[in-house]
């Protein structure tokens, strides 16, 4: 089943995809980001959002 892009949170609550405008959109207002330093911390981290969380606070 595709996702629902009327959605504005996360498919997945415990994941970012960085591929899906409206994830990016939620995290990056969650976390208080920008998208590149998002995308950046994903790469580094990982997708889960604890992964991402830590990284941020380095």
């Amino acid at each position: 089943m595709a996702d629902d892009k009327t959605k504005k949170g996360p498919a997945d609550s415990n994941r970012i995809n960085i591929s899906e405008d409206y994830e990016v959109a939620y995290w990056t207002e969650a976390l208080g980001v920008s998208k590149e330093k998002l995308t950046d911390a994903v790469h580094q981290a990982g997708p889960t959002v604890k992964a991402v969380k830590e990284y941020l606070k380095k």
